[in-house]
């Protein structure tokens, strides 16, 4: 394994918090930003970002740029640092399937801070590639509802939680990923910096408070508090593929069930089956467009995942009582502005 580096300038006695973080293949830049982000305010006063009170080195491996998964690359500033140098190492995930998420080398890396006693923190699917080293046997780990189900497939000896934001299970530290990632990282200054600095980085974040370690992943809204996993999975899925539709077997092997299971535990939790659930979904999808867009209906009918703008007419007047023609003549342009905000709400008609 390759010899690190040291960590610069980190006997200077004002750091109190110093993350590394390592990027992996197709990371989720929003997770990145905001962990970092909260830790730059939570660094200096005022807007002059310092890394006086917090400091953070983004390391890689053959010194090449890491993609994102929106396609922006970022640049290491360094190679692999010792980790000794870090009261914290952060792995960023991203996309899975897609290929290894970090190289031979830097999983070696983990795996020694690991033997080093340095906390190791995986943030949205970086929990995954903690596991896939061994690192999280016998271990809890929080992860996003939405992939609760392929932790379970793929590991054994790892218990997935879905019901938190973030989860601190001793020296191992995961994190749901998205706007979640602001409250873990706010918990770690708030730790080591206090609580005036964690606030204050969100405050500029805009965020309205610290949310706990045992807050609840928002769901969608429509769906009950206690929907299963499978439930849960099944409507993320429907909900990325609004404009082209998936049949009803495609969802449910996407869910990890049989289509028999899928119709039965829709009808249970939710009162309708799959098929009813998937066209509700996209109509309410569709009645949004009208209001806050000027698209054709056509346009929209195509957004919405109908096959023309006379099919999806006719499936709007049974849904809603009127047509969309007519619902946008009614809507006078000064509402349209609030419904556009009101779109995650307004989900509640599914």
């Amino acid at each position: 394994m390759a010899a690190f580096n040291s960590v610069h300038g980190d006997s200077a006695p004002q750091v109190r918090l110093r993350v590394g973080f390592l990027l992996a293949h197709r990371f989720t830049l929003t997770a990145f930003s905001v962990f970092i982000d909260t830790l730059r305010l939570a660094a200096d006063d005022g807007d002059l970002s310092r890394q006086i009170l917090c400091r953070w080195s983004v390391m890689g491996t053959g010194g090449h740029p890491v993609r994102a998964s929106c396609g922006i690359f970022v640049t290491p500033a360094s190679g692999l640092l010792d980790p000794r140098g870090f009261d914290y190492i952060a792995v960023i995930g991203g996309l899975l399937h897609q290929g290894p998420q970090i190289d031979h080398e830097a999983e070696a890396y983990l795996r020694q801070a690991a033997g080093l006693g340095i906390p190791l923190v995986g943030v949205c699917t970086g929990s995954f590639i903690l596991a896939r080293a061994g690192l999280l046997d016998g271990r809890k780990c929080c992860v996003s509802w939405y992939h609760h189900q392929d932790m379970l497939r793929e590991f054994d000896r790892v218990e997935p939680v879905s019901d938190r934001l973030f989860l601190m299970d001793g020296d191992r530290i995961t994190s749901c990923g998205g706007a979640g990632t602001a409250d873990l990282a706010a918990a770690l200054v708030d730790r080591h910096v206090g609580g005036s600095a964690a606030r204050k980085s969100l405050d500029v974040l805009l965020f309205d408070s610290p949310r706990a370690e045992t807050s609840a992943q928002p769901l969608p809204a429509f769906l009950p508090t206690h929907a299963s996993g499978a439930v849960r999975r099944a409507v993320g899925v429907m909900e990325q593929n609004l404009a082209e539709p998936l049949g009803i077997a495609r969802l449910a092997e996407r869910a990890g069930l049989s289509e028999r299971q899928l119709d039965r535990l829709f009808r249970t939790e939710l009162g309708r089956g799959p098929a009813a659930t998937y066209r509700d979904m996209r109509l309410s999808y569709g009645r949004w467009l009208v209001h806050q867009s000027n698209r054709t209906i056509a346009e929209i009918a195509a957004m919405a995942g109908f096959a023309d703008g006379a099919h999806f007419s006719k499936e709007f007047r049974k849904r809603f009582g009127e047509a969309p023609s007519q619902l946008r003549l009614r809507e006078s342009s000064s509402d349209r502005g609030g419904l556009l905000s009101d779109y995650p709400a307004d989900r509640r008609l599914y």
